[in-house]
């Protein structure tokens, strides 16, 4: 009525009250009655934008590749950008006055291909399949410097690349090569495997070996340890045989000095006793037997005297015409 209207914004929305050329209101999610005729007012989204992209480049060996991934922004300087952009809101349509808003999200997205381009030049295409995580994090800190991006207002909250993919014929060749580096390291595995089995089969059987080597030496050892013992015990009989021996042979000898000794003493004795003999049968020459035998009848025995009488007169037998002898001096004679 009049002119005279009400309108009310939501709290994602920043609100910029115009009349005249000048801003007599601004906030966030406002509420006010306004004079259409006089006042304009321009709403700037202050929530964060997610801006999807999806753009081909070349790489450094002149391969195609397709870029797919998102960017995160938001407005943080409202009055910057509403004096830059028109974001002036049509009060009929409810919409906004210019297509400005919708192109904010590819200037955005044209400042991150830039950046992209520039570093997937200086990568081959097998470096930039691999370099998604590292590609978005050198061009998300490369972005945030942008001196467009800081004129805006904007700050730019994340970005990912999703994928950095060839061409089908491009793909099915990398597939191919990297199929073939596959099957390469699946054989040199194989090979590597049949080496350390044969290598371990040598090394088992050096070890075999160093093991009988180290028994025979072993053996060897013991045998020629059993060796030593049996030659210290051989020289040590034949030392206790030569003891031995060497005082047999002075047992001889001592018993030969002593045989020569006894020997000696019984021709000295034996010649004593010759000569004693020599001088009592001296002494007996210039005697009568009759008195020889006398004295050696001295102190003899009676039957010995008797045995004695027989035998002087069997030498007289043959002057002795009859002899009668009792059979009682025969039968004491026998008796004792």
């Amino acid at each position: 009525m009049f002119g005279i209207k009400y309108i009310k914004f939501e709290p994602s929305v920043y609100v910029l009250k115009y009349k005249k050329g000048k801003i007599v209101k601004e906030g966030a999610g406002l509420s006010f009655y306004y004079y259409a005729p006089s006042t304009s007012i321009v709403t700037v989204p202050i929530g964060s934008t997610d801006a999807p992209f999806m753009f081909e480049e070349i790489t450094a060996d002149f391969q195609s590749v397709s870029v797919q991934g998102q960017v995160t922004y938001r407005i943080v300087d409202h009055k910057r950008i509403a004096g830059l952009l028109n974001y002036t809101l049509d009060l009929r349509r409810r919409g906004y006055a210019s297509d400005d808003p919708q192109k904010l999200p590819q200037r955005v997205i044209n400042a991150v291909r830039v950046q992209v381009k520039k570093h997937l030049q200086a990568m081959s295409l097998q470096e930039a399949v691999k370099a998604s995580e590292s590609l978005a994090n050198s061009v998300l800190v490369e972005i945030k410097d942008i001196e467009e991006i800081k004129t805006l207002g904007i700050e730019i909250m994340g970005l990912s690349v999703l994928a950095v993919m060839p061409n089908k014929e491009t793909a099915r060749a990398l597939e191919a090569q990297a199929r073939e580096q596959i099957l390469k390291k699946a054989d040199e595995a194989i090979y590597e495997r049949r080496n350390a089995a044969i290598e371990q089969e040598r090394i088992i059987k050096e070890n075999e070996f160093n093991t009988e080597i180290a028994v025979e030496q072993k053996k060897r050892q013991v045998r020629d340890t059993q060796l030593e013992a049996e030659r210290a015990v051989q020289q040590k009989q034949n030392g206790m045989k030569d003891e031995q021996m060497h005082f047999d042979t002075e047992y001889e000898n001592k018993k030969n000095e002593l045989v020569e000794l006894a020997s000696k003493n019984a021709r000295v004795e034996a010649d004593a006793k010759a000569y004693q003999l020599a001088a009592t049968m001296k002494v007996f020459e210039s005697m009568n037997p009759a008195t020889v035998q006398a004295l050696a009848g001295i102190g003899m025995q009676p039957e010995k005297l008797i045995a004695l009488a027989f035998q002087g007169l069997a030498d007289k037998a043959e002057q002795i015409g009859q002899l009668n002898i009792t059979p009682d001096l025969l039968s004491e004679l026998i008796r004792k």
